[in-house]
């Protein structure tokens, strides 16, 4: 294993499990999960393919649902903590205190005022959404060939879920090289 592994900090480590392993995982699997349910059409498969593409997308999205749930509860009760962390009275190096550091900035506070409260709220929306789309493709299963207009809703609710986390993904990265949590 490379030098640099030893370095990282215990927060550096939640930091790049959370966003860069389950988040970048959601985002990636997005991309299979919406061509898979994109051409779940009976003229672009057999019988056959469909069978085998709908256990591989009810096993798909509830992974990616559970992934979802992982990356914010990680987010939420792992990284925020130390991101929202107290700075002690008297404490003039911001460096362990990301907010404050943010804040104390104007030319960077926008980053916590808007950037950090919408990434908070809005990162919650994914793994819900990632749930419905789970639940769906579970329930319906070989049905959303049939069902065009329940595959159409599925979709999108899936990019809803993709659009959520993407949001969310891409403030996280930003607010981090402005005030890591290291």
């Amino acid at each position: 294993m490379p030098e640099f592994f030893g370095a990282l900090t215990s927060r550096e480590t939640w930091a790049l499990v959370h966003g860069m392993t389950l988040g970048a995982l959601f985002l990636l699997a997005f991309g299979g999960g919406l061509a898979s349910l994109y051409s779940l059409r009976a003229s672009l498969v057999t019988e056959e393919g469909v069978q085998e593409r709908t256990r591989r997308l009810r096993l798909g999205t509830t992974v990616m649902a559970v992934v979802a749930w992982l990356t914010v509860i990680t987010g939420t009760f792992i990284v925020y903590p130390w991101y929202r962390a107290g700075v002690p009275v008297g404490t003039t190096d911001l460096t362990d205190y990301p907010k404050a550091k943010l804040v104390a900035d104007a030319a960077t506070a926008a980053w916590h005022n808007f950037g950090m409260e919408w990434k908070e709220h809005i990162a919650w929306m994914a793994p819900f959404l990632a749930t419905a789309v789970a639940f769906a493709v579970a329930y319906y299963g070989v049905q959303l060939i049939r069902r065009g207009e329940i595959r159409r809703a599925v979709l999108v609710l899936f990019v809803l879920a993709f659009v959520a986390a993407g949001v969310a993904g891409l403030y996280g990265a930003l607010i981090t090289k402005a005030a890591p949590v290291a």
